[in-house]
């Protein structure tokens, strides 16, 4: 019903609104039978959106989930770097829908300290951050990454400052406002271009997981899981030897917030636990006191 009721509006606004069940961060060109009669202000555009996405949102990406453990070839590890809230959790959710992990920050030091921790397969990065600004962190991210694909987004027109961007490291930059397929369509070129599109299939010590064939095995023996517990051990699988908390479990496998009074995540994790470290096997998923859990072979 939400993709209907968006289907039927052509409204584009300045700042993020949907079109069909895509994000679109653009112009607003007036339609007359568009549901959405009145120019909005960016604060109410995305009160309006929030509104949609309590009651709508929920449904339909969790009905996504199935499928995006089961297709999961084109999936990479993205951070998103941006100072408008509502903007960057709406990108989030747009590439999540694209089978994307993505984590979200929304200051320049936030990022760095993240991209230290953490081996993205592509940084996105709005160049008005506070606390360090967007070339303040790619000067400081280009000579120990060289290899990571950063996307700058600027909602400035100059040529000059786009040139910047481009000399001081950036791999390619999208001027705002843009359409949420052309974003979608960069950052497929660029996870290409620098060859971070992860195979069908990961390994982990003797762990073999087949995303398309939506099949584990460990040591030649077949484990069965749901889906709920497919999607939980392949994202402990790609960020393998690397900690991981449970509200950055919660966001990325139940495209939900983490709620601090809830086991779920737990009570997941020795449901997966008790499939895959079993016998006499090496434990792989193990607990990282006041952080999380990590899958680990060494």
């Amino acid at each position: 019903m939400l993709s209907n009721l968006l289907n039927r509006s052509s409204t584009n606004f300045t700042g993020a609104a949907l079109v069909g069940s895509f994000p679109y961060v653009g112009k607003r060109i007036r339609n007359p039978r568009s549901p959405f009669r009145s120019t909005f202000a960016m604060s109410n555009l995305a009160a309006s959106k929030r509104r949609l996405l309590c009651n709508w949102g929920a449904m339909e990406y969790e009905q996504s989930e199935v499928k995006h453990s089961l297709s999961l070839d084109n999936q990479a590890q993205i951070l998103i770097a941006e100072d408008d809230v509502p903007l960057a959790h709406f990108l989030k959710r747009g590439l999540q829908s694209e089978k994307y992990a993505v984590d979200v920050v929304h200051d320049g030091q936030a990022a760095l300290d993240c991209v230290a921790k953490t081996q993205y397969n592509l940084l996105i990065l709005d160049l008005n951050l506070p606390v360090l600004d967007g070339m303040a962190v790619l000067t400081q991210v280009r000579p120990t990454m060289p290899d990571l694909p950063v996307l700058v987004l600027t909602g400035r027109n100059r040529l000059e400052d786009r040139v910047t961007a481009l000399d001081g490291g950036a791999d390619d930059c999208l001027i705002k406002p843009f359409s949420f397929h052309e974003l979608a369509a960069r950052i497929r070129a660029l996870l290409r271009r620098h060859g971070k599109v992860p195979a069908g299939v990961a390994r982990v010590g003797d762990l073999v997981l087949n995303r398309p064939e939506f099949r584990v095995e460990r040591a030649g023996r077949q484990i069965n899981l749901t889906a709920k517990e497919f999607s939980l051990l392949e994202y402990l699988m790609m960020n393998a030897r690397k900690s991981v908390s449970r509200a950055m479990i919660m966001e990325n496998v139940w495209k939900a917030p983490y709620d601090a009074n809830s086991n779920l995540v737990d009570v997941y994790i020795k449901y997966v636990r008790d499939k895959v470290d079993v016998g006499d096997c090496a434990k792989l998923i193990r607990t990282v006191r006041g952080v999380g859990y990590v899958l680990a072979d060494t």
